[in-house]
């Protein structure tokens, strides 16, 4: 037990006070002159006795009262733990503060940062001396204490925003860590936070109480600077339909929008970067939400210029929270890409499926097709420039000499795509198999497999290769069972470096990928078991694929053009990031030596190495927005650009329950204080312990009560 006013403990000698007045004011016995004396002498005894019992309870009672006074006043306190402090004692403490951009929210003219700034600061000023201090943000973990307070506060006054911010379950496992290193009996750690749930991994609970248990005593507070009922309208993750595109065409952008509070109508608008910079208007949609409800927005680009394109989605009206008001993107649109398509004769009936399928003649009569196709026959491949196509794709190919076969290996390994299309026409086998063939090929091909009756079908298992992403969100509606396969080529001893992108009901691969390297550049090979001209109307096709009268042909549409980008490398080009990308690259069509400058998003230029390879690579891309390269001194060269993003998880305003904040904690439940009043009496109640004035001064009162009581019933006139 410890003491505030110690000294005030001495009042309980106060005690002697009733003591001699009980003396003093003692009752002297009275003589009564009574003729039966023996029956008096009885009376006056049990009398006697009756009052001695009587004043020794009062006089327990009134010194009791004065005691109890007395260590009322000495402001006692109880800590029920091991180790026992005083309030100016010095301590070790993590200073942590939630740097997510939820704590942007504005509530009364200051954002959640600059609250939780002004309360850090201020109970920096009141640790004890010679304290240890080391303060934690969401973006930066000190391994050990700070030199001095001065360098705590200057943190603690230069704090922002970090765009992709680390849990703060793990930034508290790590100031366990820094603060076993301390000698000091007292440790505390303050978690300065508006308890938004996106700030804590539920799965870092358990190492997180782990570490807890290392550091017993520790005493733990959670400030708590956030809005209990936030109102916001965010805008969710942007989805680009693809980020590279032919001249001339369109791109899906789609975004969700979602309400959180109060009801509301907002207006969302498509912008579009013009070649001053400035944005352009080009499209906008209201959307009125109910608290709870999300809504998707969809925008469509059409009749895109060359070169990169950038723009920006927004709710016009910013509410409390600006940082999920805007999302940045980025396309480059360049020529259709060349793609050569060898086909059996007839060629142009034979390739019909494919080339329509990636360059419907209805858009390249708009000048909108994504694929610029030559159909030659195979007669015509030995006089071909192959480098001036993007990928090559060989329709029901027979077997060809080894100079094809090389020249094909060749032309991959530069970096372009090879597709082969197996069919009937597949023959001799042996020259599939032959060495040089299968330094290309991804497998050997061995024999044709009859399923006369229809029962076999692609069935994709997995959909994280890019070519199957699109059908991922109909993973269970795409009717592969409606488009047999009747037909097909079974491939076995598969080369070390190919994979299944796609195989058939039966478990053997339809789709083979082998990747090509020499040196960095690498180009990718795709093979397919059966073939993708067979006319669905001849009676010994191969397959159905390109279409069904009874579903149509959507499936093979898609996955002809997921092919085909794979093939030409559009899938495989990024240029929207979200915040915490380590490095961008960006591909370099020039192979001419050239200096290149970054234009960030807040208009500061910096200049790039040149690159020792077909591809820049920056780093360094926190800021959020729209980022553009440039040729250094030659304005007419074509510009690049990117775009970085906030992931829609890191600006979630949904605050935990008390439930959740228990579970991530379990048995080391925090303090939560929401005022610097509140701060100080936790603190005291953990340093110093729990007073009991409170407690002592009702007891106290008590006794007065029991003694006033006690006083008038014994000295009541008879």
């Amino acid at each position: 037990m410890t003491f505030v006013n110690f000294a005030l403990l001495s009042g309980a000698g106060l005690i002697v006070i009733p003591i001699i007045l009980h003396l003093i004011m003692r009752q002297k016995p009275k003589l009564l002159e009574f003729p039966a004396l023996r029956f008096i002498q009885k009376r006056h005894d049990t009398n006697q006795r009756r009052l001695r019992l009587r004043h020794l309870l009062l006089l327990l009672l009134r010194a009791g009262a004065i005691a109890l006074l007395a260590l009322a006043l000495a402001r006692p306190s109880i800590k029920f733990s091991s180790r026992l402090g005083s309030q100016e004692s010095p301590v070790a403490a993590a200073l942590i503060f939630d740097a997510a951009p939820h704590m942007q929210y504005v509530r009364e003219k200051k954002t959640r940062l600059e609250a939780a700034q002004e309360i850090g600061s201020w109970l920096l000023a009141q640790l004890p001396p010679e304290s240890q201090i080391a303060v934690f943000d969401s973006g930066m973990v000190p391994q050990n204490f700070d030199a001095d307070r001065g360098l705590s506060k200057q943190r603690i006054e230069k704090l922002d925003i970090a765009p992709h911010p680390r849990s703060l379950s793990q930034i508290v496992s790590e100031a366990v860590v820094v603060l076993k290193k301390s000698d000091m009996p007292v440790k505390e750690i303050y978690v300065f936070t508006d308890l938004s749930r996106a700030s804590w991994r539920a799965d870092e609970s358990a190492k997180l109480q782990d570490r807890l248990h290392e550091l017993a005593g520790v005493s733990l507070y959670l400030i708590d600077v956030g809005v209990t009922e936030p109102s916001n309208f965010a805008l969710g993750d942007l989805h680009l339909s693809q980020q590279v595109v032919a001249a001339g065409g369109s791109v899906e952008i789609q975004t969700d929008i979602s309400c959180l509070g109060t009801e509301g109508e907002r207006l969302v608008e498509l912008d579009l970067l013009a070649p001053d910079g400035k944005p352009q208007k080009i499209s906008e949609q209201i959307k009125r939400l109910q608290p709870g409800e999300s809504q998707t927005v969809d925008f469509r680009l059409t009749s895109l210029k060359p070169g990169t394109q950038q723009g920006r989605v927004r709710i016009v009206s910013q509410d409390s929270l600006v940082a999920d008001d805007v999302r940045y993107f980025s396309v480059a649109v360049r020529p259709p890409w060349p793609v050569l398509v060898v086909a059996q004769q007839p060629t142009a009936e034979t390739a019909i499926y494919l080339t329509e399928a990636i360059a419907p003649a209805e858009m390249r009569k708009r000048n909108d097709a994504r694929f610029d196709c030559r159909v030659i026959g195979y007669g015509e491949l030995a006089s071909q420039t192959l480098d001036k196509f993007a990928a090559v794709c060989l329709l029901d190919p027979p077997g060809l000499e080894p100079v094809a076969w090389q020249r094909l290996t060749d032309y991959a390994a530069t970096g372009h795509g090879v597709g082969v299309f197996l069919g009937r026409h597949a023959l001799p086998i042996d020259a599939f198999n032959s060495p040089v063939a299968q330094q290309l090929l991804p497998g050997k091909v061995k024999e044709q497999v009859p399923r006369e009756e229809g029962n076999t079908y692609l069935a994709p298992q997995n959909y994280q290769h890019s070519i199957l992403k699109p059908f991922a969100p109909y993973s269970t509606r795409t009717p592969w069972s409606k488009f047999p396969v009747y037909r097909y080529w079974r491939m076995d001893d598969l080369a070390s470096d190919a994979s299944t992108v796609i195989a058939y009901n039966d478990g053997r691969p339809a789709l083979l990928e082998r990747t090509i390297r020499a040196g960095q550049v690498a180009g990718h090979v795709l093979m397919m078991s059966t073939p993708f001209s067979d006319r669905v109307s001849r009676r010994d096709a191969w397959n159905v694929l390109p279409g069904s009268t009874e579903i149509g042909a959507w499936p093979f549409l898609i996955l002809a053009n997921q092919i085909v980008s794979y093939l030409v490398g559009s899938g495989e080009q990024q240029l929207n990031y979200l915040a915490g990308t380590n490095s961008v690259s960006l591909p370099i069509d020039d192979p001419t030596p050239r200096r290149y400058v970054l234009a960030r998003p807040d208009g500061v230029s910096t200049a790039l190495a040149p690159p020792e390879k077909a591809e820049l690579s920056i780093n360094g891309v926190e800021q959020i927005g729209n980022y553009q390269v440039h040729s250094a001194g030659e304005p007419i060269a074509p510009d690049r650009g990117f775009s970085v993003n906030l992931s829609a998880q890191v600006t979630q305003l949904a605050r935990l329950t008390d439930q959740e904040l228990s579970d991530i904690f379990g048995p080391f439940k925090p303090q939560v204080a929401r005022s610097n009043d509140q701060i100080v009496r936790d603190v005291h109640d953990s340093r110093v312990g729990r007073e009991i004035y409170p407690w002592l001064i009702l007891l106290f009162a008590g006794l007065l009560a029991v003694e006033y009581l006690m006083s008038n019933w014994f000295y009541k006139r008879e």
